[in-house]
């Protein structure tokens, strides 16, 4: 079973040494992404779900969200520019990659892997793992990135430089050291109910 988690956010990057584009590689410029997160697993927990949607937001939303109303740096573009960025704009990423949609989509599903495989599940889900994410950056235009393409990821989570007015947006500022010390993030649990005598149960029928 495979399941989907639609994201949005507006950001701006350059796609430095494009081929054909002079306009992606010499200005930068913005989309409207659109990210489409896919997860899957054998079985299903006690809700009868892979797993719940709520929890896959709560779960991501911090990371994705930091990309929304932001600038994207490769770290290897030219100082000044990354210095005119960090100057004059409290958000921006300084990316270890040049960010096109394609690399964009190998980060992002890195790092729901990290994530997920961090993630100690608590209401009977078993085998949950990432499967694919899609980065679109127009609407007819978008890379769609696999668990095998992951051997592009030559990098860690902390290579991703983050401004501070981003992390500072964070609910767990610590998430990359966590996943680093192996520190497990608690999963969703089940909803307890009260019986009519008073006892808590999770049976509601």
């Amino acid at each position: 079973m495979i399941i989907r988690k639609q994201f949005k956010f507006c950001g701006g990057h350059y796609v430095r040494q494009s081929s054909f584009s002079e306009k992606c590689s010499m200005s930068n410029h913005g989309h409207n992404f659109e990210i489409e997160v896919f997860l899957k697993s054998d079985t299903l927990d006690n809700a009868g779900m892979v797993v719940d949607f709520g929890f896959i937001k709560n779960l991501l939303n911090d990371f994705i969200d930091s990309f929304d109303h932001c600038t994207y740096m490769w770290n290897k573009e030219r100082q000044e520019i990354k210095d005119f960025f960090k100057k004059y704009s409290k958000r921006w990423i300084e990316l270890p990659f040049t960010p096109s949609a394609e690399l964009l989509s190998v980060m992002f599903l890195y790092t729901l892997d990290q994530i997920i495989k961090n993630t100690k599940f608590s209401n009977g889900e078993m085998g949950v793992e990432s499967f694919s994410v899609i980065v679109h950056e127009t609407d007819s235009g978008y890379a769609q990135a696999f668990k095998e393409d992951l051997h592009l990821v030559n990098y860690k989570l902390h290579d991703i430089i983050f401004s501070d007015d981003i992390i500072n947006t964070w609910k767990n500022k610590y998430w990359r050291s966590d996943i680093d010390n192996n520190t497990k993030f608690e999963g969703p649990k089940s909803i307890q109910y009260f019986d009519e005598d008073g006892n808590l149960t999770n049976d509601i029928f």
